[in-house]
């Protein structure tokens, strides 16, 4: 392994905030997290576009994508869940240094995981959002199969099943993504983009 003595940071002069004034935009890192099945990624794909039809530059890290790639080389185990986060928030943190509005829908189901990586962040530059929907409705949802598997003992550290989801204490943005349609969550993200000065009100 490298010595860190022999690694030295090279200072850019191309800045997130020069890139940001270019964008037209601040960067953020909007970190979507819940039960499988509470609608993450449709979200977080949902405000994406939005954002995409504003000329804004956008990016979301999606969990079952980052597994096919970056992070196939771990498991369900806590260990590599909690690697399977800090490499995500890494990422997160080099496409907001790029000026991005940088999304991730990730159970991320262990809360000192989620801290861990708003640590990473300048203050203010990590916004939780929290999509709030039961088990039971997620488990009636369960497009994938995954929870009838997890109930049949042929998945393992099945988060909502046999492995805890820690839902955050606060989060910056609660979506009741049991009850709220997909367009009335859209509309409560971006407000919390304008709250937040990430966007102007008149977008």
């Amino acid at each position: 392994m490298t010595s860190e003595k022999n690694i030295i940071w090279h200072k850019a002069t191309v800045t997130r905030e020069r890139r940001s004034q270019q964008n037209g935009h601040k960067s953020v890192v909007l970190w979507f997290t819940g039960l499988s099945g509470a609608g993450k990624s449709t979200l977080a794909h949902a405000v994406e576009e939005e954002l995409y039809q504003l000329k804004f530059r956008t990016f979301v890290l999606d969990g079952d994508n980052v597994r096919h790639g970056l992070c196939s080389d771990l498991g369900f185990e806590e260990a590599d869940r909690v690697e399977n986060i800090r490499r995500i928030g890494e990422i997160a943190k080099l496409m907001l240094e790029a000026g991005t509005i940088a999304m991730t829908a990730f159970i991320s189901p262990f809360r000192k995981d989620r801290e861990a990586v708003r640590n990473l962040m300048p203050h203010g530059d990590f916004l939780e959002i929290f999509c709030k929907a039961s088990l039971e409705i997620c488990e009636k949802r369960d497009a994938k199969g995954l929870y009838k598997r997890a109930r049949a003992g042929e998945i393992k550290n099945y988060t909502g099943i046999d492995s805890p989801y820690e839902e955050p204490l606060k989060p910056e943005l609660t979506v009741d993504t049991e009850h709220l349609s997909i367009q009335e969550s859209v509309l409560q993200v971006m407000e919390l983009l304008k709250e937040r000065a990430i966007i102007n009100k008149t977008d």
